[in-house]
């Protein structure tokens, strides 16, 4: 019986110009780069980590 990967869905709302150098890099880390565009990612808590740190940036779909 295999393990099914739950994932989870993040969406760049805001744009990181003007923020923190460290939350930018979180946002490339996520693997987002424009403005609306949707990443697909493994629900890890290292991912939950990033997503809290950035979370006035982005959102959860």
């Amino acid at each position: 019986m295999a393990q099914e990967n739950k994932t989870i869905r993040v969406q760049l709302v805001r744009s990181p110009i003007g923020c923190n150098r460290w939350h930018r890099a979180t946002i490339r880390g996520l693997g987002l780069r424009k403005l609306g565009s949707v990443r697909e990612l493994e629900d890890t808590p290292a991912v939950r980590g990033m997503i809290n740190r950035v979370d006035y940036l982005v959102r959860i779909v």
